[in-house]
């Protein structure tokens, strides 16, 4: 944007239990929380999508930003090279 200025915005997918802590993280960085939502009312586990945005100097969002995934819990394990046909075992499957 100019100036040092910068726009961040993206999205998290996330678990019931990480929607408040990913919210709080955000806001106390001053990025504005424009949606959250659902898209399935059956998956397993139930996944949550929550949209930011903000704009301001370009270091201050990245320090802002990284408490957020910071507040997720632990990625899926990836999957090993034995792993037929390069597919995912992800536990929750």
């Amino acid at each position: 944007m100019g100036d040092r200025k910068a726009a961040v915005n993206g999205d998290f997918v996330m678990t019931a239990p990480e929607v408040q802590k990913v919210i709080q993280a955000l806001r106390k960085g001053h990025i504005d929380v424009v949606e959250l939502h659902q898209h399935s009312l059956t998956e397993q586990p139930r996944l949550f999508y929550l949209h930011f945005w903000a704009a301001a100097d370009g270091v201050a969002l990245a320090r802002a930003l990284r408490p957020a995934p910071d507040a997720t819990g632990p990625a899926p394990p990836r999957p090993s090279a034995s792993t037929s046909a390069g597919t995912p075992q992800w536990p929750f499957m």
